[in-house]
């Protein structure tokens, strides 16, 4: 328990010390990750049985070689596509706006180093490396966060090819 305690005041003390744009990324980390981890969990369960309907719905067919026959075939595949690509145009976003995001903490950061130079004339580096320190964690964090998103994309996309071309095996033309 002492170290789950540590662990959150941690997380606070580095919430704060990286301003309100923080809270924004933190927020978009957990979408994104809340996105991620359901592809990964469909990508490992549910879309192999969605296939194998797929691939049972095709096979049970008895014409397989007329033009009414390919376009179902057709049909089947982009049922498929579109199941597998079900919301990583979403992820993507998260991905782009992440560093965005760290580069809004780099403005509000400098602005509040910007303020403290008017009011104490530049002189007092202690007040002015807190506000560089507002400025340098959201880029930080943001840059994580898209770095992070990016390799999980990554590999989402290489499981999906994976079983797209699986099913395009399945279901071949006769």
């Amino acid at each position: 328990m002492y170290y789950f305690t540590e662990a959150l005041i941690s997380i606070r003390d580095f919430m704060e010390a990286g301003g309100s744009v923080l809270w924004l990324i933190a927020f978009l980390v957990f979408l994104m990750w809340g996105l991620i981890f359901e592809r990964i969990y469909y990508l490992s369960h549910a879309h192999n049985l969605f296939l194998q309907s797929l691939a049972d719905k095709w096979n049970g067919r008895e014409d397989k070689t007329s033009w009414h026959a390919l376009q179902i075939r057709e049909k089947y595949l982009a049922e498929a596509k579109q199941s597998v690509n079900k919301n990583l145009t979403l992820i993507k976003t998260c991905i782009a706006l992440a560093p965005l995001f760290g580069l809004l903490g780099t403005v509000t950061g400098m602005i509040e180093v910007f303020q403290v130079m008017a009011f104490s004339g530049g002189g007092d580096a202690r007040a002015m490396a807190g506000g560089v320190s507002k400025a340098t964690l959201p880029t930080m964090a943001g840059m994580v966060v898209a770095l992070s998103g990016i390799f999980a994309t990554i590999y989402i996309n290489t499981v999906s090819e994976r079983h797209l071309s699986g099913l395009e095996d399945t279901i071949k033309r006769a």
